[in-house]
């Protein structure tokens, strides 16, 4: 009887421990997005921005262990063991915490159990809020007229503990400036310790709430006075606190705040892919930005047609792209049947807009024609005006499986022998990887951005409510007749058909509302 073989181990998996920032997803380490796209699991946090689970792998298995006040998903002894466990499993685990998680992040204790466990595990440092939220506040926590020392204390501590481990003497007396994480449901206990030993009624004090992101708030007041305004605004946690003269510095290097578009929410539909761009340039004027992707791009129905067309381009008189995605899925078909771009022969290329135009060039190709107006009408106009004739020339147009006729009806009448290369299909995102569809139902936004018809059709399918005051941005003509077509209004429309001229109108709507009132 032959002896039954028994199954090999698995190996042991590794655990990042990474520092997710604080907030703004700029700010995360390239070490700690290397991390997310390796993982199997990503275990994040509350204060962990949520968009950066997008550089996770679609396939990675995601889990929430958030943790606020009173109100834990997971208990960290569950945590702990669950990292373990996923570990021994043989899976990459990322563990994705607020801020760095070594300050005041349990960052340690978690390694001490991995540690402890015999499991791989790596700590990957992070931005810390107790320094970036300051910073955008316009307040540096070092300033050569104000101090030469920084202490930073917590002011959530273990609630198992019989006593406080903080010396508020010693603290109150310390010179520098002081930063706080957590602690702003006690910040009356803890303003009455650091009066009762010594400090001053009238330090400056600043509390920074959700500190580098477009809905962030800043309370500026004195020890003195501090609890009192955080109850009269309901100012709530999370926050850093910082005591100290440099809070002076606020009222001349205020930068974050000041921008154009600081503090208003505003929703992405792009696919998840295409999304980055536009989320970019909004949240570089201050907008508080999170992708809702309503379409995403899948290949065509007959690959095969498409493969054909491609390997062929170098016999037509004219290539006509009309979408970057098109554009992309025409060169990664091409660069698969040939290894040089001159293989494209002399055709000539026309775009529809700029784009179109940059994403072409992006793959080392000149573009030898683009219309003023960003439309199909305008592109076959503009052919027909740059040869004269286009009587028996051949055209390739790379297309979306929906796209609309007038380009090709337009040409074919005019004589044109124009084949048609589907490149792909836009269809219904079905996933909602980073919550943004419950954030979109329960806060709302200031801003719906829509960048083609199809996102307006596949947002409106999901059936969600418009809240109140919502205003809807257009990226040009096309889009704009889908959304009166289905009954919404359109308050902002870019003249430059296109991402930037998208930003710049939103930019202008809003510069130009106070000056109506």
């Amino acid at each position: 009887m032959a002896e039954k073989k028994e199954k090999p181990k698995t190996a042991t998996g590794r655990v990042y421990l990474v520092g997710a920032g604080p907030g703004d997803p700029g700010l995360l380490t390239v070490r700690g997005r290397e991390c997310l796209e390796v993982a199997d699991v990503v275990v994040y946090d509350y204060l962990s921005n949520n968009q950066l689970l997008t550089y996770a792998r679609p396939d990675a298995e995601r889990i929430y262990a958030g943790k606020k006040s009173k109100d834990h998903t997971l208990t960290q002894d569950q945590i702990n063991q669950l990292l373990i466990d996923k570990a021994r499993e043989g899976k990459i685990v990322t563990r994705l915490k607020g801020g760095d998680p070594m300050i005041f992040g349990r960052g340690g204790e978690e390694a001490e159990r991995l540690e402890a466990a015999g499991v791989p595990y790596e700590m990957v440092p992070g931005i810390s809020s107790a320094i970036a939220g300051p910073a955008y506040a316009g307040i540096p926590v070092t300033h050569r007229e104000f101090n030469s020392q920084l202490t930073i204390f917590t002011g959530h501590e273990d609630p198992t503990k019989g006593e406080s481990s903080i010396d508020y003497q010693k603290l109150a007396q310390t010179d520098g400036v002081k930063v706080m994480l957590m602690g702003v449901e006690r910040l009356r206990v803890i303003r009455d310790q650091l009066l009762k030993h010594g400090a001053t009624a009238d330090l400056p004090v600043a509390l920074v709430r959700w500190a580098t992101t477009g809905n962030q708030e800043t309370l500026v007041g004195t020890l003195d006075d501090i609890a009192e305004k955080v109850a009269e605004t309901g100012f709530k946690a999370p926050a850093v606190a910082v005591f100290g003269g440099v809070v002076k510095l606020r009222d001349r290097l205020n930068w974050f705040e000041r921008r154009p578009l600081f503090g208003k929410r505003i929703v992405v539909t792009r696919t998840r892919q295409q999304a980055g761009v536009l989320s970019r340039q909004l949240r570089d004027l201050g907008a508080d930005v999170y992708e809702l992707p309503t379409i995403r791009i899948a290949p065509p129905e007959n690959e095969m047609a498409f493969a054909q067309l491609v390997q062929d381009a170098h016999r037509y008189d004219w290539l006509i792209f009309t979408s970057p995605n098109g554009v992309d899925r025409f060169f990664e078909v091409f660069f698969k049947l040939y290894s040089d771009l001159r293989e494209i022969g002399g055709v000539k290329v026309a775009a529809i807009g700029p784009g179109t135009a940059q994403k072409v060039k992006e793959y080392h190709l000149g573009v030898d024609l683009m219309p003023k107006v960003s439309v199909a009408e305008s592109l076959a106009e503009a052919i027909k005006d740059e040869v004269g004739s286009v009587d028996n020339l051949t055209m390739l147009w790379v297309r979306a499986e929906s796209a609309r006729r007038v380009l090709a009806d337009t040409l074919n009448s005019a004589g044109a022998i124009l084949d048609e290369a589907v490149a792909y299909r836009t269809i219904p995102e079905t996933e909602d990887l980073t919550g943004a569809v419950e954030r979109f139902r329960t806060e709302g936004a200031d801003v719906i951005t829509f960048t083609s018809s199809s996102t307006v059709e596949c947002f409106l399918d999901l059936g969600l409510p418009l809240p109140e005051g919502l205003k809807i941005a257009s990226i040009g003509p096309i889009t704009s007749a889908t959304l009166k077509e289905r009954g919404l209004p359109i308050h902002i429309e870019a003249r430059e058909h296109n991402i930037p001229g998208l930003v710049e109108a939103i930019r202008e709507h809003f510069e130009a509302a106070p000056k109506s009132r």
